[in-house]
C-alpha cells in the first residue's frame, strides 16, 4: 500500500513538472521569438520634419476630380527603412489646401501620416502611429497612384529621390507604365 501511494505520489509529481514545464518553455520561446523580432525586423527611421513645401516646388500627380495632389519635390526621401518620405498638397477646386508629411513603404504597400502643416509654415504631429494599408478607391486614392506611378516598382522603392522627382516632373523611366 506504501509502495502504491509512493508510485502515486511520484506520478503525480511528474505530471506536475512536465506541466510546469510545458508552461515554462513556451513562454520563454514566445519572449526568445519577440526579441528576435525585435532585433531583425524592420525598424522606422527617425522623423526628420522638413520645411514647409513653397508653391514653386509642388509637382502635380494626380486630379480626383474635386482636388489636385501635389509633392514637395524638396521633400521627397528615401529612408535606410526602405520608405518614402514626402509633403503632400492638397489643393481642393475653391483653392483650400491641406499639407501633411507622409510616408508610404513599398515593400507592405502601407502609408502612414507624419504631420500636418499648418499655415504659419510648421507642423502638428499625428496622433496616429499606425502604418494603414494603402486603398485603391475612394478618397485616398492618391496613394494608390503614388504606390503604383512613381515611387515603387513593384514592391522596391523605384530609384533615389531625385530619380522619383524626375517621374514626378513627368520624365518617365523605361519601368514605369
Amino acid at each position: 500500500m506504501a509502495h502504491d501511494n509512493q508510485h502515486r505520489y511520484a506520478k503525480g509529481l511528474f505530471g506536475l513538472l512536465l506541466i510546469a514545464a510545458g508552461l515554462h518553455l513556451p513562454l520563454t520561446h514566445a519572449a526568445d521569438q519577440e526579441d528576435d523580432e525585435v532585433n531583425t525586423g524592420w525598424q522606422e527611421t527617425a522623423l526628420q520634419l522638413p520645411a514647409a513645401p513653397k508653391s514653386e516646388n509642388l509637382l502635380p500627380f494626380y486630379n480626383s476630380g474635386t482636388q489636385t495632389f501635389s509633392i514637395d519635390k524638396p521633400s521627397v526621401s528615401v529612408e535606410k527603412d526602405g520608405s518614402v518620405r514626402y509633403t503632400l498638397v492638397s489643393t481642393s477646386s475653391n483653392g483650400a489646401k491641406n499639407v501633411s508629411y507622409e510616408a508610404i513603404r513599398c515593400e507592405s504597400y502601407e502609408k502612414k501620416l507624419y504631420a500636418f502643416g499648418r499655415s504659419d509654415g510648421t507642423w502638428s504631429a499625428s496622433r496616429r502611429k499606425e502604418w494603414d494599408r494603402i486603398s485603391n478607391a475612394g478618397a485616398n486614392k492618391q496613394h494608390h497612384v503614388l504606390y503604383t506611378e512613381y515611387l515603387c516598382d513593384g514592391n522596391t522603392v523605384a530609384g533615389k529621390a531625385a530619380m522619383i522627382t524626375d517621374r514626378l516632373n513627368g520624365k518617365r523611366s523605361p519601368f514605369n507604365r
